[in-house]
């Protein structure tokens, strides 16, 4: 019978958690040579839910012996701060040089008493169960939450012998491989549907997606349409609007350096002849309401759509008032310029919201596509402009005077629409898999959490 057919046998004994692990032990540091070479796990080394640990960094031990938490090979680390804990960052310690190791002082330190194996220990404190517990009690203020010492002095554990400990994780620790299998293979289809979608939309913007116009109007004996009589309306149409009042300013030509060949009938044009208006942001953090109108970000804008589960909001009075400057309206591209630079979105909201200083609103002539645009500023042609003309320390922006100098491959409108219609078949089948892959990414982080519920019921 498997290990894990039953709970644990109800003959086991529930005891205190401090009378199985020494919880935060001190270390004799003085017994320890300074030039001893130690492992240096800092919070970034463990590896969340899976119970790795990276420990190839080493240190001088008199380099980390002050500022660090210090433990030994066979150390239960448990990440007590927010959301590390969380997240389930927690691992036996192994490897370590010397038998040593040095880290992040936001662990706490659960030693295995004689008679108890650390991975039993493990697997219990990096439980659902016990991370919700410990998540309950949590201190301190938000984003800076801990896990108090005092959570483990009143938890209780239950344990059987020796013997069944090591049943039990080796039990664990089978089914758990076979999960670990399945989760590397569902990952690996998700990198296979990253490079799809890029290779779809490098297809598209290369004239390789969809019937050329030019060939199919000699197929046909019919004019060879030309993308740059297309162009000659834009800039004809940019004019109209802007002579008038003083304001017109020819756009930027598209710069050689982001050149390549293209298809019959294709030319290159700068986001700046596509678009009549570019306009981002307030530059400054609002007053925020509880309710209102949504008010986004750069991480709210993905090229599937707008994802407002996240955003803030703004009062209606304050939306009107932002809205002189930017307010984003149905068929307007939606462009990130800071944080996530480089995606874009077509507004197909019906809803009002605002934008903040690292959204651009780009209101595009009506000649040209808006869905062929975002396909194109999505493309990695395009993204590598957006990363190179973004600048600044600390806060980047792309910036609307750069922005407008990215250099994109024109076919006729016709061309644009046939290639639309072409990029949204196949990425829809990609989002359908990806959303099947995500599923079961769950489905398994479920299944190893009933696992180890069972093991500890």
């Amino acid at each position: 019978m498997s290990a894990l057919a039953e709970p644990v046998a109800p003959a086991t004994r529930v005891v205190p958690l401090t009378d199985v692990v020494e919880l935060n032990p001190r270390a004799d540091r003085a017994a320890l040579p300074d030039d001893l070479e130690v492992s240096f796990v800092p919070m970034a080394a463990v590896e969340a839910g899976s119970g790795r640990m990276d420990a190839s960094a080493m240190r001088r031990f008199g380099e980390v012996k002050k500022g660090y938490t210090t433990f030994r090979e066979g150390d239960v680390l448990f990440a007590k701060i927010t959301p590390c804990m969380e997240n389930g960052k927690m691992a036996v310690a192994h490897g370590l040089r010397n038998g040593i190791g040095c880290g992040s002082t936001e662990f706490h330190v659960l030693r295995s008493r004689p008679g108890v194996d650390a991975h039993y220990v493990y697997h219990f404190v990096s439980s659902a169960r016990f991370r919700a517990e410990a998540a309950h009690h949590m201190t301190g203020a938000v984003g800076q939450k801990r896990v108090p010492a005092a959570l483990f002095e009143r938890c209780v554990i239950p344990l059987p012998d020796l013997d069944a400990q090591l049943r039990v994780v080796a039990e664990l620790e089978k089914q758990f491989s076979r999960l670990d299998e399945a989760v590397a293979n569902l990952k690996r289809v998700k990198a296979n549907l990253k490079r799809y979608k890029a290779a779809v939309l490098k297809a598209a913007v290369e004239g390789q997606l969809a019937p050329n116009e030019a060939e199919l109007a000699r197929r046909t004996g019919g004019r060879v349409v030309c993308a740059n009589d297309l162009l000659q309306r834009i800039l004809t149409d940019h004019r109209s609007r802007w002579e008038g009042r003083g304001r017109y300013k020819e756009p930027a030509a598209p710069r050689p350096e982001w050149q390549f060949p293209l298809p019959e009938g294709w030319v290159w044009a700068t986001l700046g002849h596509l678009a009549y208006s570019v306009k981002d942001g307030p530059h400054y953090s609002p007053k925020y309401s509880e309710i209102g109108i949504p008010f986004i970000s750069g991480g709210n804008v993905r090229p599937e759509g707008i994802d407002f589960s996240t955003a803030k909001f703004i009062s209606p009075d304050l939306h009107a008032e932002l809205s002189k400057r930017c307010k984003p309206d149905y068929g307007d591209l939606l462009y990130t310029k800071g944080g996530t630079t480089g995606v874009a979105r077509v507004n197909t909201e019906r809803r009002e919201f605002n934008v903040w200083v690292h959204v651009a609103v780009l209101k595009l002539c009506p000649n040209v596509n808006p869905f062929y645009v975002q396909h194109a500023l999505n493309s990695e042609h395009c993204y590598r402009q957006a990363q190179q003309y973004t600048h600044g320390v600390g806060n980047q922006d792309l910036g609307l005077t750069r922005m407008v100098w990215i250099t994109i491959p024109i076919p006729p409108r016709a061309e644009q629409n046939r290639i639309v219609a072409e990029v949204d078949r196949r990425l829809s089948i990609a989002r359908a898999i990806e959303v099947e892959v995500d599923a079961n990414l769950k489905r398994a982080n479920l299944m190893r959490q009933a696992v180890l519920a069972k093991a500890f019921s």
